[in-house]
């Protein structure tokens, strides 16, 4: 009876993918942060299968230079911002000092603002008795991992993991969606082919689109500020670039964080305006050229949406929650638009559903 009705069938099976991702939530992190990098890369094998080069030879190319991007990443650029966060952390008692002096006075003489319920003595304090533990961010997650014999397994092995199944999904995607396609029922067949189609969609502009234009910006706004001489370039940089997922947000981080730095440093509010020029040309890039040409007109993820479903996905599943976040609120926007769409053409939104109600009250 129940697989006679489609309704039921699909809440059934929606049901036990729930229930089975739930229990295996911890095991199944390695393979999704595989899947992902495989549709990541995905279409950049099409891409080289189009240049009449091999599956096989198109998967191991674009493999090889997505794991080297990886390494390199971790290689060169975690211990540069491992650095610059130990540098920026060491200065942190020289701020607060400049704050004491110099804006303290201002702001009691003008705002009648009491800065000593601040007590920057004892943040300074804590500052100075912590600074070197927090700054060795490698060192310190070695030897928090190094603390569980099992812990480090896990770890190993889950590392070892991704990058063998990362091969064999880009080599068998195109495979798995055809084994999908061939199973869904016929009768709606088309239908969930339409909406996956229109996943895809909002998915791929989000992770792929959105992704290269956070780098791009990260880029841009970490040389632009070395060009201004301010010392925490790179760090400011990235966590600008990374926040920009939120539209208008990296800018108002970056210019809060990066302004901050340069007074601290320089102590010229002309200095500011160097700023304002470097996080200015960005957005323009970004407006003209980054994201038309990278996303395209709409990514339909709201960043409103984007930020709840991390945070809520962190919540229920932890890391790997923050993992699935993203494809989940890609369908969950599909699917709510197909059901918004579904409903206005409904005849419980007609009006002649409000006029045949008179008529039966009459």
């Amino acid at each position: 009876m129940i697989l006679d009705s489609g309704r039921w069938f699909w809440l059934v099976i929606a049901g036990i993918v729930v229930s089975l991702v739930y229990l295996l939530a911890p095991i199944l992190t390695p393979f999704l942060t595989a899947a992902l990098l495989a549709y990541l890369g995905d279409p950049l094998v099409d891409r080289l299968e189009s240049w009449k080069l091999s599956r096989t030879l198109s998967v191991t190319a674009v493999f090889l230079s997505l794991f080297l991007f990886i390494v390199m990443f971790f290689l060169f650029l975690l211990p540069v911002l491992e650095t610059q966060v130990k540098l920026f952390i060491g200065k942190v008692p020289a701020y607060l000092d400049w704050v004491v002096n110099v804006l303290a006075p201002y702001l009691q003489e003008h705002f009648h603002v009491d800065t000593s319920v601040l007590e920057v003595d004892k943040i300074k304090a804590v500052i100075a008795e912590h600074w070197q533990e927090t700054g060795g961010i490698i060192r310190n997650a070695i030897h928090t991992i190094s603390k569980s014999g099992f812990v480090v397994l896990g770890w190993v092995a889950n590392l070892a993991l991704i990058p063998i199944i990362t091969f064999y999904l880009l080599r068998d995607w195109d495979r798995m969606v055809a084994y999908v396609d061939d199973l869904l029922p016929r009768s709606s067949a088309p239908l969930v082919a339409r909406l996956a189609r229109e996943s895809d969609d909002v998915l791929g502009a989000f992770l792929r689109g959105q992704l290269m234009v956070m780098l791009s910006l990260a880029v841009i706004y970490s040389l632009g500020l070395s060009l201004v001489g301010l010392e925490f370039a790179l760090l400011i940089g990235l966590i600008a670039g990374v926040v920009s997922f939120v539209p208008y947000l990296g800018l108002i981080v970056g210019v809060a964080i990066a302004g901050s730095a340069v007074l601290f440093q320089t102590q010229d509010v002309f200095d500011l305006f160097w700023v304002l020029a470097v996080f200015g040309v960005a957005q323009m890039i970004e407006g003209t050229l980054l994201t038309p040409l990278l996303v395209g007109e709409r990514i339909g993820l709201h960043p409103v949406a984007v930020i709840f479903s991390v945070l809520a996905g962190g919540q229920l599943f932890g890391f790997f929650g923050i993992l699935l976040a993203l494809p989940v609120a890609a369908v969950l926007a599909v699917l709510l638009r197909y059901i918004h769409d579904t409903y206005k053409q409904s005849h419980i939104y007609s009006i002649n559903a409000v006029d045949d109600a008179l008529k039966g009250q009459e």
